[in-house]
C-alpha cells in the first residue's frame, strides 16, 4: 500500500549506452528531483569498476518519471581489462 508521502518518490533510470546499455534501475528522488549525474558499480572481468552516467533527457511514462542516461567514459573506470589473453 502506498501513502501520499511515498507516491512519486522513485524514478526509473535507463542506460542508453556504455557497459550498462539496455539495463534499468530504480532511484529515489531527492527533494522531488532526479540526479543529473549518477554512478554505478559493476563487475568487469571479476573486478569492480565505477561507471559515470549523465542525463540525456526525461519523460513521464504511466505517471512515473523515466530518465535516460549516457555513459561518460572519460570519468569512468576502463571498460576493458588490461590482462593479456591466455
Amino acid at each position: 500500500m502506498t501513502t501520499p508521502q511515498s507516491e512519486n518518490t522513485e524514478y526509473t533510470v535507463e542506460f542508453v549506452d556504455g557497459p550498462l546499455e539496455g539495463q534499468t534501475d530504480s532511484r529515489v528522488l531527492l527533494h522531488g528531483k532526479h540526479d543529473a549525474r549518477i554512478s554505478m558499480v559493476a563487475a568487469v572481468d571479476s573486478m569492480e569498476s565505477l561507471f559515470w552516467y549523465d542525463e540525456v533527457d526525461s519523460r513521464e511514462v504511466q505517471g512515473k518519471l523515466h530518465v535516460r542516461y549516457a555513459f561518460d567514459s572519460s570519468d569512468s573506470d576502463p571498460v576493458e581489462s588490461d590482462d593479456a589473453p591466455v
